[in-house]
């Protein structure tokens, strides 16, 4: 049995959610997501509180879940906002912003440059630090993946892009031989 299906989330004040045609819409001050809903599950919005049950189809058990926790982070980007942090690490290495174009120079010949999606905001830091915000917690997490994926950190050195307090396990390097 799903314990975050049955989670009952309290609906803050400034947000409005509403459920029309199986898709819920939620606004809130930072703005408004919308989600459509499976067939397997039923939402009830009662006053402040909102709950996600589930129907008699094959995968409504998974779904139940699934929509309870999507629901609570839509409800959380509208009120607050998410975001993400990522450092570049490296001799020459750094990020530039301008506009809506995100330049890196990760030690390659060209630097990569990014189009940042739109509902995203990218602020630099510094030249080694850039902050990835927005309402979306899907969109914000796989713009920073796809940024850290330009360098991933290697295990070496630890050179490379990786998200602010994240560990690199380190390996050490080959010996001389005798």
């Amino acid at each position: 049995m799903s314990r975050i299906g049955n989670r009952i989330l309290t609906i803050p004040e400034g947000v409005n959610i509403t459920n029309e045609n199986d898709v819920i819409t939620v606004k809130g001050p930072k703005g408004s997501l919308e989600f459509p809903l499976s067939k397997s599950v039923i939402v009830k919005i009662d006053g402040s509180t909102l709950t996600v049950e589930k129907t008699d189809k094959a995968n409504s058990n998974a779904m139940q879940g699934t929509t309870n926790a999507i629901i609570k982070n839509m409800i959380e980007g509208v009120s607050k906002g998410f975001e993400k942090g990522l450092e570049i690490i490296g001799v020459g290495y750094r990020f530039q912003v301008q506009g809506n174009v995100l330049t890196i120079n990760a030690g390659y010949s060209h630097p990569v440059k990014m189009t940042v999606p739109a509902g995203l905001t990218v602020e630099a830091v510094s030249n080694t630090e850039i902050v990835v915000k927005g309402i979306n917690k899907e969109l914000v997490g796989e713009f920073a993946a796809n940024i850290r994926k330009v360098r991933s950190p290697e295990p070496y050195k630890g050179k490379g892009i990786r998200y602010k307090g994240e560990v690199v396990r380190r390996k050490e390097g080959k010996k001389a031989a005798k």
